[in-house]
């Protein structure tokens, strides 16, 4: 092993480290917060003249706190790497737990969720929790790619000795020359984006033994393809 590699041990020290920071950071960004909301009303108490543009300023700062919370807590999720447990999985019950959960927000910003599932699916050994976490990012992602509405379009299938699954939006989509950064660490297309969500998704869909990739053409949609093998006990039934 090179010295540039880190073993076990000092990435779980890192990542306590990484943990213990982000707490620190959160808890005064909390009490920022707070004080932000009394201040502003306070002022509103006040009925100055320029109430509406001290509150307004105010408002702008609380915009930033609410920014950087999100963004420590898309670190939190990232640094950590929590104990897998992998159990054999329906994918088909783990991604309608995920729609279900999403759907009155998509209902809300006028997407329509679209399935076709395949119902003959093998079963996959996957630690199921992580995966939802994934799942829920990458329709969150395509949600945000449809500020006016549109399509999601989620499908499952087998080839070989895979389990796949294509989750398709009718979105912005991505410029070719950015499609090959999208999984990197801190980039983002979103001028408010943590550049963190899909590599975290990379991430738990690699340490469940998958792969994933994405197409899209800019301005016509973009398709995340998730690859998870079939539990070989299962296949062999």
């Amino acid at each position: 092993m090179s010295k540039s590699n880190f073993d076990s041990s000092e990435l779980n020290y890192l990542n306590t480290l990484a943990a213990g920071l982000v707490h620190e950071i959160k808890n005064p960004l909390n009490a920022i917060s707070i004080n932000l909301q009394l201040l502003n009303e306070d002022v509103q108490d006040l009925d100055l003249e320029e109430d509406t543009k001290i509150s307004s300023r105010i408002q702008l700062l609380q915009k930033e706190v609410r920014r950087l919370d999100n963004i420590l807590s898309d670190f939190l999720r990232f640094a950590k790497r929590p104990i897998l447990h992998f159990e054999e999985c329906d994918i088909n019950g783990v991604i309608e737990s995920v729609l279900d959960f999403i759907g009155p927000e998509a209902m809300q910003n006028s997407i329509r969720i679209l399935k076709s599932f395949d119902t003959k699916l093998p079963k996959c050994k996957l630690d199921s929790n992580v995966i939802k976490q994934a799942l829920l990012n990458i329709i969150l992602n395509a949600q945000q790619a449809m500020p006016s509405g549109g399509e999601l379009i989620v499908r499952t299938y087998q080839n070989g000795d895979n389990v796949l699954i294509d989750i398709t939006d009718t979105g912005v989509g991505i410029q070719k020359n950015k499609i090959d950064k999208i999984f990197q660490v801190y980039y983002s297309t979103k001028k408010t984006g943590s550049g963190l969500g899909l590599p975290t998704v990379k991430r738990i869909i690699e340490e469940n033994k998958g792969t994933i990739d994405i197409r899209s053409e800019d301005g016509k949609g973009s398709s995340f393809l998730i690859k998870l093998p079939v539990n070989s006990k299962s296949k062999e039934k």
